[in-house]
């Protein structure tokens, strides 16, 4: 089976990069525009295993008989997600947060194979930050490099302020290499 016979049900670059880094391209990237809201009393980890399934099955009828790959990625803190700053004060708030604790970072990846057979895996991490200064705070919250991302990004600025990572790095940028390998090579595509 040719290597690219998939569709990843995203438009993040950095899960494209890390596909690319394993030597597995998708043939085509098709993002899944899908409402992200979490449920009354979900679970991080069942938020974030739902949110994988409902990508790929929500591409996957718009494409059938092709193989889907989704995922979805949360950073927690205790039970709560921490979603998208939307402004620098936003984020302000969330890098208080993370200062000096511990977060979890919850990546699910889904595949769909072109006979609608579904597999699911998920990666839990932590991450631990160290004491934050108001002027780290500000310097990072100024680099901008946190739009677009869940509380941040871990291959950038941020990873100079991490005392301790346990878990997938690459689940933490937001694919899991090795669980995805693991479905994508289960489905042939290899």
């Amino acid at each position: 089976m040719d290597k690219k016979d998939f569709i990843l049900a995203s438009s993040s670059p950095q899960r494209l990069m890390l596909l690319e880094q394993i030597g597995l391209p998708p043939k085509e990237i098709c993002p899944a525009d899908i409402d992200e809201s979490c449920r009354a009393e979900e679970t991080p980890s069942a938020y974030v295993k739902r949110m994988a399934e409902e990508k790929a099955a929500h591409v996957a009828a718009r494409r059938p008989g092709e193989n889907i790959l989704a995922c979805d990625t949360v950073v927690t803190v205790g039970r709560r997600i921490l979603r998208k700053a939307q402004n620098d004060e936003e984020q302000k708030q969330v890098m208080h947060l993370l200062s000096g604790r511990s977060n979890r970072v919850l990546s699910a990846v889904c595949l769909i194979d072109k006979n609608g057979r579904r597999s699911l895996k998920l990666s839990n991490s932590r991450v631990v930050t160290k004491k934050l200064s108001a002027k780290e705070i500000e310097d990072y919250v100024a680099s901008g490099e946190w739009h677009g991302c869940s509380g941040y990004k871990i291959e950038g600025r941020f990873a100079g302020c991490v005392r301790k990572m346990i878990g997938s790095y690459s689940g933490i940028v937001g694919l899991p290499l090795f669980e995805t390998q693991n479905l994508l090579n289960g489905a042939g595509i290899r």
